[in-house]
């Protein structure tokens, strides 16, 4: 179709705006041919006219379709053209935060200007391996494309890295190393990888500057070289650069900084070290100063400093030389401070003693009088004489900034040299990658000869890109088979041979160099006259004659040809040169050598590595000018050289491209400026790529791809079986014009544009699918709600016509009610009319009646008080007589009285005076005084009882005060009062009417306070109600309260539930996290025993010839081996290297890793030493005590090892009759008898098999009779000589472990046979008597046995307690030591504080491991002594045992006197025990380990077989006591596991077998360990099946450890073949067919999400995981280990699957998250069919799932945020955001996620502590444990089948 159709209503274009570049709008009406203005909408709500351009009529650029936009590779947009570019990047950049996007084979990178998490190594393991189209545009892409690609095509690679600066050139060029170094690794231990990324820092800090637009701007280019060999690790590296800006040494533009050394070392000056640098701060320097911006935003100097020391030490840049190159750089800041003064126009000089000069003399250790001379004059020579000239100040000037330039470029090439070395490696190298980190295009205000030579180097590499995509492009087509047409491309040819052709602006350059009056000006006007108006790329400024102008293929740029001379020249006078040559100082000379040699490429400006040499010549008087032009050539020239060869170098490799953008000149993070972008884009030749795609046929389909995406387009009858075809016919109909699309052999090819069109076409159809959809749908809900509404108003005029008659019914009853009520209420009125007068009438009767009743009352009432008062009236006049009358009469008889009172008194006055009246008186005195006596009694007694009365009112009144004292403050003073009163005793009577009256008044007081009681009490009463009513209250608020507290207490209890269960997680997570870290060590142990192991056969492989006396044995199954021999080989491998390392210079400093490295290997050799100290210490004891026993007990060995060789003896004489008894029984049996009868299955041969296997059990009962008589025959020995032949078998059996050196077993040996010389008692001597002394004598024994125990035991602990009180000892001097040692560091600078620790922390390991590797060898060397007269004694010993058997004769034996001993007989039963022979366990362990098939033994055999069949053997062992046998077979056993599975351990099936066995008899060791803990499951039979005799504690561990590892393999093997299902399956398989649309894609194509032949589906996953299953349970794994194996692979999967998904913007669609939703589903399905549901596997899932449901959830309110953030806790925010950033709609009816949106997630996830990690680590293996699982099997039941061979063994 023609474009023009596509300019509709409503289609969106693009047109130019002066500020934003390219601004879109909208089109308002149709476009009609013809047309000079188009209607349109701009996005800002303005309409405009849009005039065409009347010339070239071309129409605006079209927009591409929504769906389009934001694509990872720009040769995906249907509408190539500049503004789809910058639009796609911007959407990109700004809205998704993606800085990396494809342009075809370029990958363009934008920098962000802030630091993103993707770089990690997480990242790098993902993009590791996977194809470029498969996962979201990344450097780390780039690199794994360009590394994939040197593996399979065996050609070198090239990664071009090229941009303006500030754009992340060297960043970029970084993480392209760091990839390399990472996914490669190293062939040797050197780490080359740390080398290579140590040379950064290193060449940042000599090369790099702060610049206006960058602050680490890259100087120079430079190509580094990556080697790999031929298994494609790398092995070294090679650097080469070119054009250093030496300028920069001497000059900075304003806010601009020199070379970052310069300030690293003006910021270290303070260090100790530098003080002989006399340097200061960086304003202090004239070369230092000039940009007045010396400090950078966020970087620390002194630290870089530090950094930059650390990277030159590692690549082996000594402390001295670095220190040299500090002293050069020095004394080029002080040379810039050298001063001149003028003398005259034309000369001039330095003042004396001029400091910044002597400074500079000192440090370059030259002449300061040659140098001040040199500086001032020059030397001219001529044909016939040579003259010295003074030079002006200005001359002076220059010369001084020339010597400087000079001496930093020689300094830059020699560190760059010394960085070569380094990297350098002797192995051949196989290819390489080099990375080519390059200045892009420049054009400034004012360019010179810099600008010119980056400028040239960029039209050579856009030459080179051009011709590659071109090359590119033409076999695409001809691999499809497609029609080559030739595309018109930019050829920058023309403009390259303006430069560098004959008579070129550089020949012409160089040639007016040559000139002695060559100037700028004569130079550009043989510019002029040779290229204007002759080359169309060449021009004149019209107001300039002093500039150019070249038309490169970004841009016009003019040139200033001020100082293109002298720049090319690079003039430095030979007179300062040979001065500095002759320095003392040694480093100096070594810059200039290649002076004398060969002008390196890397020269002063160019730093290219360009080999271009002359022939040294001898120095002769004649020829110096020759010399000097065969010295010189000009930097024009050595820089044309380096780029032709680096262009060769790039032409025989591969490119890959990177183009860096910078977004905006302000560093601001994440804004584009689309102007500058522009500017790049067309620099960078980006779009080149895209205006040569769009060119051809740009967008590029497969059938399968195109039939899927475009099948809406089809009808039923169209689709064919061929999609072929299918797609061919289709594209017939849709496209009318055949030149518009190509059909290639796997692809569909179409022009530009076209799919925009077709995807116009399926949006239509789509769309009137959609209003199809609608238009039923809203007519079936219309019609669902007419039914709806019809129903509902016949419903309500049901019920209004039932209301109706309902009222009517009512109506009518009311009616009749109403009749009734007025029959009834008329009633009543009468009736209550007449009850109210009746009433009124009675009432009025009873008023009037009782008003004359009162009368009548009244009147008689008054009578009756009157009558009253008459009679007490009467009364009182007759009382009133009466009185006065009595009174009267009373006072007369007083008178009387008194008078014949005073009568008698006169009468009784004279008696008194009368003696004879006082005798009269006295006769009765005495009577009257008893009588008075009697009354003072009776007084007494009364008195008495009026006390008791006082006392009891005193209780009472006591009483009362006590209960009114409360009340009263007038009874405490009455209480007081009583209690005084008890003292007066004469006035009681008087106290008591005092009380009385008191009393009185405490009554009325208390009848007062009673009444104010009761008053209170009222008031009480009433406040006790108001009381009761708060206390409700009170209640209610209690009751409240209560329920709250209950609540409260519910929350915090639930809260402390919860911090109970977070708490046990945590505990969990960290035993988890202790498991995990010891099974990783474990793993690394394992690691490093293959390692060794594969070491330990190179080394047989090359060594052919063994040397003599060095020949290992076997030592697997040796018996003197011990139980630590499995864990000796890494002990040898960690020994070795010790032995080996040369130690380096002491005062080198060491970065953090090699600190950390060798902190554990200062951790490794302490234990290693500890180890081998206690070793050395156990073997001293034993030396002693078996001295000491020996001289003790001399005989004692002697008597049990006479009883072992007689036991010996017995049985093998034994042996040797019953074998010649079979024979000869064999051999009569096949001479006598027919064959037929002597066939297997004939009856004569099973009855003599029966008779065979009855002498065989026979036999076993004889040679227990004979061990049983030999055992009392020598105890009875020992019985009749206690003295000399006493023995003890535990104490022999303790000496005998003791004795781990072979020699002294020999030894030992030897004496027991001498004395078993001894003649032999006559046991017939003893009786009953004798028998009853035997029996006193063996209690004697046992006594003495127990003290000597005792005393060995009490010794022992003696010697532990004193070993471990030196080792306390020792330890507190060792911390002393460290103590002082840490003062001293403290005391020292940071910088010295790690290297002096880490030097005496070496010095001391050092002199440790010379102690160590002394008494090593000393002990290796008796140990070889020993063994050899071990094998001399054993060879004698064999000798000795030939000759004792020839001389004893059968008769000896049996004629010995023993006395008889009745042995009871017992039937044969099996004890669960398998009996071999030592020399038969090698057969055991080849066939039941190495050469065993897993497969017949789980299908055919019982679970765990090998493993019963091991612990029944180990069992053997137990039951004999035989330590050695033990030991062998389990060593034997852990070793031939380890071997089996190295040899097939990526079998799954043979390391489930190996785990579950291992478990297996783990289990054994554990249930028949005799342990409570372990037999609460067992059975009686079982728990008799215990081992008696030894503890294997260590060797479960052991067992547990190696299981451990297996599990480890296990989980490695299912990982490696899971992964390649996992991404296929789960993600790009589409399991519900036609959810997800396939969308445009680029060059970098995707794996297809169709599901071909060979690709993986979600059932292989499954079928997988069943097989997984299947297999582990066959072979009995334990049900929790296999929970655990299906959880690590369940994480596996899910963990693969995110990452992915978080890596690839394609996946991240609403669809995408239905498939994968779906495809979890079915791995549920599949653990609830297995039962695996609480295995914890669905649980690693849910961050999958969450990711899956965030791509389902609508994602547009802040409701929807909240629900997102409450929804994804499984999900870091970083991958929420991720997600968010990626969400990519398949089709036009989906919608983006704002920006807006993601910064709310972002804003309510901010307090959420989660780790900054984006992707899951998916190498993480969970810590396995193995609980413990008994089995009910009896050992007795196991049967062992033929099928294994192990025929030697028996059954006990």
């Amino acid at each position: 179709m023609a474009a023009s159709e596509l300019y509709t209503k409503f289609a969106r274009v693009w047109i130019p705006d002066p500020e934003e570049v390219w601004k879109s709008a909208e089109l308002l009406k149709d476009y009609k041919p013809g047309d000079k203005v188009l209607l349109l909408h701009l996005e800002d709500g303005k309409d405009l006219e849009y005039r065409l351009d009347p010339k070239t009529k071309e129409l605006p650029h079209l927009r591409n379709p929504d769906i389009l936009v934001g694509e990872n590779d720009l040769t995906a947009l249907s509408y190539l053209h500049e503004p789809a570019v910058l639009h796609n990047l911007r959407v990109r950049f700004i809205d998704s935060k993606l800085i990396y996007t494809y342009c075809g084979i370029v990958l363009v990178a934008i920098n962000p200007y802030e630091q993103l998490p993707i770089y990690g190594e997480d990242i790098i393991n993902a993009y590791s391996g996977q194809n470029m189209g498969d996962m979201d545009p990344h450097i780390f892409a780039v690199a794994e494309e360009a590394y994939k690609q040197m593996a399979r095509d065996e050609r070198n690679q090239s990664i071009i890295v090229s941009g303006e600066s500030g754009a992340g050139k060297t960043v970029s060029a970084k993480y392209a190393m760091r990839y390399f170094a990472t996914v490669s690794g190293s062939a040797s231990e050197a780490n080359v990888e740390e080398k290579v990324l140590a040379s950064n820092p290193i060449m940042e800090s000599i090369g790099n500057a702060k610049t206006t637009r960058n602050d680490n701007s890259s100087r120079f280019g430079k190509y580094i070289e990556i080697g790999f060999d031929k298994r494609y690790r790398i092995i070294g590296a090679n650097m080469r650069t070119y054009l250093l800006e030496k300028s920069r040494v001497v000059f900075q533009a304003e806010e601009e900084r020199n070379y970052h050394i310069f300030y690293q070392l003006c910021a270290s000056a303070k260090l100790p070290e530098f003080n002989m640098l006399r340097l200061g701060n960086a304003n202090n320097f004239n070369y230092t100063k000039q940009g007045g911006s010396p400090m950078i935003e966020g970087v620390d100097d002194a630290k870089e400093m530090a950094h930059t020391r650390q990277a030159c030490t590692l690549l082996g840049i000594s402390d001295s030389y670095q220190m040299g190159i500090f002293r050069i750089l020095a004394g080029i800041l002080h040379l810039g401070n050298v001063g001149f003064t003028s003398r005259d126009s034309d000369s001039c000089t330095i003042p004396p003693k001029h400091e910044p000069l002597s400074i500079f003399c000192d440090l370059m250790g030259v002449d300061y009088d040659e140098m001040c001379h040199w500086l001032c004059h020059r030397k001219l020579a001529t044909a016939t004489e040579t003259y010295i000239k003074p030079i002006s100040k200005l001359q002076a000037t220059n010369a001084r900034d020339a010597l400087a330039k000079h001496i930093y470029a020689k300094l830059f090439n020699w560190i760059v040299d010394h960085v070569n070395q380094a990297l350098h490696s002797a192995v051949k190298q196989h290819s390489f990658i080099g990375v080519l980190d390059i200045y892009g295009f420049e054009t400034f205000e004012i360019n010179s000869f810099e600008q010119f030579c980056i400028n040239y180097a960029n039209e050579k590499l856009q030459q080179q890109f051009n011709m590659h995509v071109f090359k590119l492009e033409q076999e695409e087509y001809m691999k499809e088979q497609i029609p080559w047409t030739l595309i018109d491309f930019y050829d920058n040819q023309p403009c390259i041979n303006l430069i560098e052709s004959k008579l070129g602006i550089l020949d012409l350059l160089d040639e007016e160099c040559k000139m002695p009056k060559g100037t700028d000006d004569t130079w550009a006007q043989k510019l002029y006259n040779t290229h204007l108006n002759k080359c169309a790329l060449f021009e004149k400024p019209r107001l300039s004659n002093k500039a150019f102008i070249i038309q490169h293929f970004a841009d016009k740029v003019e040139y200033q040809c001020e100082g293109f001379l002298e720049k090319n020249k690079d003039t430095v006078f030979e007179e300062q040169i040979k001065v500095l040559k002759s320095s003392k100082f040694k480093m100096l000379p070594e810059l200039f050598q290649d002076d004398e040699k060969a002008i390196s490429p890397t020269s002063a400006t160019s730093s290219g590595r360009t080999p271009l040499t002359r022939t040294p010549s001898k120095p002769t008087k004649g020829r110096p000018g020759q010399m000097a032009k065969e010295h010189k050539k000009t930097v024009g020239h050595q820089f044309r050289n380096s780029l032709h060869l680096l262009m060769e170098t790039l032409n025989a490799t591969t490119p890959h491209y990177v183009r860096c953008i910078k977004p905006n000149d302000f560093k601001f993070p994440f804004t584009f400026d689309e102007k500058r972008a522009v500017q790049q884009l067309r620099a960078c030749g980006v779009l080149e790529t895209i205006r040569i795609s769009a060119a051809g046929f740009p967008s590029r389909w497969t059938y399968q791809e195109f039939f899927s995406r475009y099948r809406v387009l089809m009808k039923q009858k169209d689709v064919l079986s061929d999609r072929k075809q299918t797609c061919k016919n289709v594209l017939e109909k849709l496209i009318l014009d055949k030149d518009k699309y190509q059909f290639g052999k796997t692809k569909i090819f179409f022009r530009a544009g076209q799919v925009a069109y077709l995807e116009k076409l399926r949006a239509d159809k789509l769309r009137a699918a959609c209003i199809r959809i609608q238009k039923t749908i809203r007519g079936w809900l219309l019609r669902k709600k007419y039914l709806r509404m019809r129903k509902a108003a016949i419903t309500v005029q049901r019920y209004v016509r039932g209301h109706q008659a309902r009222c009517y019914a009512k109506f009518l009853r009311r009616t009749k009610a109403a009749t009734i009520i007025q029959k009834y209420w008329r009633m009543y009125t009468v009736r209550r009319r007449y009850k109210i007068r009746r009433t009124a009438t009675i009432v009025l009767q009873s008023y009037l009646r009782g008003y004359l009743a009162r009368n009548r009352y009244r009147k008689i009432l008054r009578e009756h008080k009157a009558v009253i008062i008459q009679k007490w009236v009467r009364g009182w006049l007759a009382r009133t007589y009466y009185k006065r009358s009595m009174h009267a009469i009373i006072y007369l008889q007083c008178c009387f009285r008194r008078m014949m009172a005073k009568r008698e008194l006169k009468k009784l006055k004279i008696e008194a005076r009368s003696v004879e009246r006082y005798k009269k008186l006295h006769i009765g005195m005495e009577n009257k005084i008893m009588q008075l006596q009697r009354k003072v009694d009776e007084q007494n007694k009364d008195y008495k009882c009026l006390m008791e009365k006082l006392t009891n009112l005193e209780g009472i009144y006591n009483t009362e005060t006590e209960k009114l004292r409360s009340d009263l403050e007038r009874l405490q003073l009455s209480e007081e009062e009583a209690r005084i009163a008890t003292g007066r005793v004469l006035s009681l009577q008087e106290e008591i009417a005092k009380l009385r009256k008191d009393l009185e008044q405490t009554q009325s007081e208390k009848k007062s306070i009673e009444e104010r009681a009761d008053r209170y009490k009222q008031e009480t009463e009433q406040l006790v109600s108001d009381l009761k009513e708060e206390n409700s209250l009170l209640k209610q608020e209690k009751e409240a309260l209560n329920h709250l507290i209950v609540e409260q207490a519910k929350e915090m209890t639930e809260t402390m539930e919860k911090k109970l269960v977070e708490e046990t997680k945590q505990l969990e997570l960290d035993l988890n996290d202790e498991r995990l870290r010891y099974q990783n060590l474990l793993n690394e142990f394992s690691r490093l025993e293959e390692r060794y192991d594969d070491l330990k056969e190179e080394m047989t492989l090359m060594v052919n010839v063994p040397k003599p006396g060095h020949k290992r044995t076997d030592s697997t199954h040796s018996s003197n081996e011990s139980e630590y021999t499995f864990s000796s080989e890494i002990a040898e491998t960690e020994d070795i290297p010790s032995r080996t390392e040369e130690p380096s210079e002491k005062k080198v400093p060491l970065d953090m890793s090699l600190f950390l490295k060798l902190q554990k290997r200062v951790t490794e050799l302490e234990q290693e030493k500890q180890v081998m100290q206690d070793e050395l210490d156990r073997k001293e004891e034993q030396v002693l005590r078996s001295k000491a026993k020996e001289e003790e007990r001399p005989q004692i060995r002697g008597a049990e090892l006479e009883y072992e060789s007689l036991k010996r003896q017995e049985l093998e004489s034994e042996n040797k009759k019953l074998k010649n008894e079979l024979n000869e029984l064999r051999k009569a049996l096949s001479e006598k008898s027919a064959p037929e009868m002597t066939a297997p299955g004939a009856p004569a041969y099973r009855v003599l098999m029966e008779q065979l296997t009855s002498v065989s059990e026979e036999l076993d009962v004889r040679k227990e009779e004979v061990l049983i008589l030999r055992s009392q025959l020598v105890s009875q020995k020992e019985a009749i000589q206690p003295k000399n032949t006493m023995t003890d078998s535990t104490i022999l059996l303790e000496d005998v472990q003791k004795m781990k050196d072979k020699g002294e077993i020999a030894q030992a040996y030897i004496g027991l046979k001498e004395t078993n010389r001894s003649p032999a008692m006559d046991c017939h001597e003893l009786n009953e008597d004798g028998e009853l002394w035997l029996v006193y004598e063996g209690l004697k024994q046992a006594n003495r046995l127990l003290e000597s125990q005792l005393q060995s035991q009490k010794r022992s602990h003696e010697n532990e307690a004193e070993a471990l009180r030196g080792e306390i000892q020792s330890l507190k001097e060792e911390n002393n030591r460290q103590q002082q040692l840490l003062a001293q560091n403290l005391q020292l600078p940071p910088e010295a504080r790690i290297e002096a620790s880490l030097q005496h922390e070496i010095t001391r390991l050092t002199n440790e491991n010379l102690d160590l590797m002394e008494q090593l060898e000393k002990q290796d060397k008796t140990v070889r002594k020993l063994k050899k007269q071990l094998k001399v004694f054993a060879k004698k010993i064999g000798e000795l045992e030939v000759g004792q058997m020839e001389n004893i004769s059968p008769g000896q034996i049996i004629d010995e006197p023993i006395r008889p001993v009745n042995i009871p007989r017992k039937e044969k039963d099996f004890q669960g025990m398998l009996e071999y022979k030592k020399e038969d366990e090698q057969k055991l362990v080849k066939n039941l380990i190495l050469e065993l098939k897993p497969r017949g033994v789980a299908v055919n055999l019982i679970p765990g077989l090998p493993a019963y069949i091991l612990f029944m053997c180990v069992r053997h062992a137990d039951y004999l006591n035989d330590d050695q046998k033990v030991r062998s077979l389990l060593t034997s056993t852990i070793n031939s596991i380890k071997k089996v599975l190295k040899k097939r351990g990526d079998d799954f099936e043979t390391v489930s077998f190996w785990l579950s066995n291992t478990c297996r008899f783990l289990h054994c060791l554990k249930q028949y360990s005799g342990e409570e803990g372990f037999m609460k499951h067992n059975t009686s039979r079982q728990n008799e099946h215990c081992l008696t005799n030894f503890d294997l504690a260590e060797y479960r561990q052991v067992l547990s450890d190696l299981a451990i590892q297996i599990y480890q393999q296990l989980v490695r093997v299912l990982e490696n073949i899971l992964q390649p299902m996992i991404v296929s399956g789960m993600l790009e398989h589409e399991t519900i067919q036609g959810v997800s649309g396939v969308k445009p894609t680029g060059l970098r194509k995707r794996t297809s999400s169709i599901a071909d032949e060979g690709t993986y589906t979600l059932d292989s996953i499954l079928r997988q995981l069943n097989s997984f299953h299947s297999v582990m349970c066959q072979h009995g794994m334990d049900p929790e280990l296999i929970k655990q194996v299906v959880k690590q692979m369940f994480y596996i999967v899910g963990a693969v699957t995110l990452n992915n998904l978080l890596l690839r913007k394609d996946m991240c669609s609403w669809s995408k998250g239905m498939q994968i939703r779906y495809n979890v589903s079915q791995l549920e399905e599949w653990l609830r069919d297995k039962n695996l549901m609480n295995s914890g596997a669905k649980e690693t899932l849910e961050p999958l799932i969450q990711a899956a449901q965030l791509l389902q959830v609508k994602k547009k309110t802040d409701d929807d945020a909240e629900a997102i953030c409450s929804m994804c806790n499984a999900l870091t925010t970083a991958q929420i955001v991720k997600v968010l950033n990626l969400y990519t709609p398949v089709n036009e009816f989906e919608e983006r996620v704002s920006v807006s949106f993601i910064r709310t997630i972002q804003m309510r996830l901010r307090d959420r502590k989660d780790s900054p990690q984006l992707l899951m680590d998916a190498k993480h293996i969970f810590p396995v444990t193995f609980p413990f699982n008994p089995s009910s099997l009896a050992l007795e039941t196991i049967q062992i089948p033929a099928s294994l061979g192990l025929g030697f063994i028996s059954r006990v």
